[in-house]
């Protein structure tokens, strides 16, 4: 498995960070690596969703439950990536941060690549919450 981590301190209230993080639906915008996002279903806080990820455009399907303001978890339960992406806000006084955590690996004759991959993903990642970052502050 491939871990993850990167983090961003955001000078905006914990609710407007939340607003931006948990439009599920928007997630490509910032998201490089997310390029289409179909919803199947959705019961409570869980949302069972088909994406198309910037890889060879391969498909994959994930389960994301949401915790009203602490964290977005995604599991991804068919495709070329198993694992999860675990994104947190903390309040910090008045200022929020988000830390960004996976834990995945490349499934089947993929696997050799994960590496690779590992690298688009971090710096994915940063771009995205510094993305995030910048909506949030305006």
């Amino acid at each position: 498995m491939v871990q993850i981590q990167a983090s961003v301190e955001i000078n905006a209230p914990l609710d407007k960070v939340w607003n931006i993080i948990s439009d599920l639906d928007s997630e490509p915008k910032f998201w490089k690596g997310t390029k289409e996002i179909r919803n199947i279903s959705r019961e409570g806080n869980i949302v069972n969703r088909e994406i198309t990820i910037a890889f060879k455009d391969s498909k994959c399907m994930q389960t994301v439950t949401v915790y009203p303001k602490e964290k977005i978890h995604a599991e991804f339960t068919k495709g070329i990536i198993n694992g999860t992406k675990t994104i947190t806000v903390i309040r910090s006084g008045d200022k929020t941060r988000i830390d960004a955590g996976w834990d995945i690996k490349l499934s089947g004759m993929m696997g050799m690549f994960t590496g690779m991959v590992k690298k688009h993903i971090q710096n994915g990642t940063e771009q995205a919450l510094r993305s995030i970052k910048q909506e949030a502050e305006r």
